[in-house]
């Protein structure tokens, strides 16, 4: 099928037959497409007559017959693109468009009292409330995976690594905790920006409402448009205070940093040096195309671009608050091009997490044999803090470090165990039972597993 002319060409890797399926969903882009936009702006539209029909701004029947003649048209998109260019905004040319399908009676009283942006905003923030309930979802599922390895492997016991190099063991159940911990952090985010962020925008030409006389009946008006989009009905006009915009923005880029570190840590797990992990194995998936041996991470690399893209645009948010006066003159365009692909970029990112998550292919024996490739130097803490006990935490410390220097020096045959069981004053201080097993990895997992069950009882 041929698609329009003003579909023809799309640049952008979100809509591209190519990688628009790796970036994004067929149900975000619906949300946030050019047709649903403009249906939106026609909802509000049909929304904001009803509105003032029911408290009187405009006669009670108009309302009705606007929202009917709403609900059946067929827009000129095309004649609207055109337009669009000229103006440098969609609404007063789909007015236009709207009065002519309501006829000269009722058309007169479309867009009674508005101006272009109290349309556009509210129509974003209907596409917002939606894309949000898409982002909810789905930070539900990857948490509910997340949980699932988190319990499977809540006493798996792998290396712990600071500066990538081994520190002291956890659990691999623990680690899926600590990622999940932050999707339910992002739940309760999410909850508590809706009443803040998900408003009405109706304020006229410059917020005061002045076109509908003095008094409240804008508020009046303003308040049952609320009710009509179950949107929330801010206490003065926002449309130079874009907060609200850019914390939802912001909000999704904390969503794609907490899927950043995840891929992070999945990419650098399932190297072949590492060999812990890796994402589930479909034909072809992650393939080369002069190596056949490779299985490239892919959901995790595009995890990773999609969190720098979110950041990215949450950084443009921040610059489009900084409006002039009581209408800016620029910053806000810059929302038109960072919240759909936002919403698109990080439902896509959610997606390749929950397929990853999901399937997570666990390699339980190649995380023992890491944990034990460094010979008992993992849990030299353990060893101190038992010496300590003896002789004080500082000798204890210069005890250990001596005997770890020892065994590395020595090889891959000597263990931290042998070093310290031939130390006199170790010996000492700990019998050769309790030593072996403060030489254990297994042994030294604090409270990881309380941890874990602590965050997995959260859901």
């Amino acid at each position: 099928m041929q698609l329009p002319a003003w579909r023809a060409k799309l640049l952008s890797a979100i809509d591209s037959l190519l990688f628009r399926n790796i970036f994004g969903t067929n149900e975000i882009r619906s949300i946030f497409d050019d047709k649903a936009y403009i249906r939106r702006c026609i909802d509000v539209e049909a929304a904001l007559a009803r509105a003032q029909s029911e408290i009187g701004a405009i006669p009670a029947h108009v309302g009705s017959r606007i929202t009917e003649a709403c609900e059946t048209i067929d827009p000129d998109y095309q004649r609207l693109s055109n337009e669009t260019e000229i103006v440098g905004y969609p609404i007063l040319p789909l007015v236009r468009q709207l009065s002519h399908a309501c006829g000269e009676e009722f058309g007169k009283w479309v867009h009674w009292g508005a101006t272009t942006q109290d349309i556009q905003d509210t129509a974003t923030m209907l596409q917002m409330r939606d894309g949000l309930a898409v982002v909810e979802q789905m930070l539900k599922e990857v948490a509910q995976s997340l949980a699932r390895l988190a319990m499977v492997h809540r006493d798996t016991p792998m290396a712990g690594r600071t500066h990538l190099q081994h520190a002291l063991p956890v659990t691999f159940g623990y680690k899926c905790a600590v990622y999940l911990s932050g999707f339910q952090r992002h739940l309760e985010r999410l909850q508590q920006l809706k009443p803040r962020c998900l408003l009405v925008q109706f304020g006229g030409a410059a917020g005061t409402l002045a076109s509908l006389g003095a008094g409240e009946e804008g508020l009046r008006v303003r308040e049952a448009l609320a009710r009509q989009l179950d949107l929330y009905n801010p206490v003065i006009t926002w449309h130079t205070a874009r907060d609200g915009v850019a914390e939802i923005i912001n909000f999704l880029a904390l969503v794609g940093g907490t899927l950043g570190k995840l891929a992070t840590d999945f990419v650098v797990m399932s190297s072949n040096e590492f060999g812990e992990i890796s994402e589930p194995f479909v034909p072809h998936r992650g393939a080369s195309s002069t190596m056949p041996q490779k299985r490239n991470p892919i959901s995790s690399e595009v995890i990773l671009a999609a969190s720098k893209i979110l950041r990215a645009n949450a950084s443009l948010c921040l610059d489009a608050m900084i409006t002039d006066f009581e209408r800016a003159s620029g910053p806000w365009h810059l929302e038109w091009m960072a919240v759909p692909e936002s919403f698109v970029v990080v439902v896509g990112a959610l997606c390749q997490a929950k397929f990853a998550v999901s399937g997570l292919v666990v390699n339980v024996d190649q995380m023992q044999r890491n944990l034990q490739s460094t010979r008992g130097l993992i849990v030299a803490e353990a060893v101190m803090m038992e010496l300590a006990l003896h002789v004080g935490r500082q000798k204890a410390h210069d005890i250990v470090y001596e005997a770890c220097k020892q065994t590395i020096d020595a090889g891959d045959q000597a263990t931290l165990f042998d070093q310290l069981a031939s130390e006199d004053i170790v010996s000492m201080a700990i019998n050769p039972t309790r030593l072996m097993e403060l030489c254990e990895p297994s042994n030294y997992l604090g409270a990881a597993g309380c941890m874990v069950d602590a965050v997995v009882k959260r859901e």
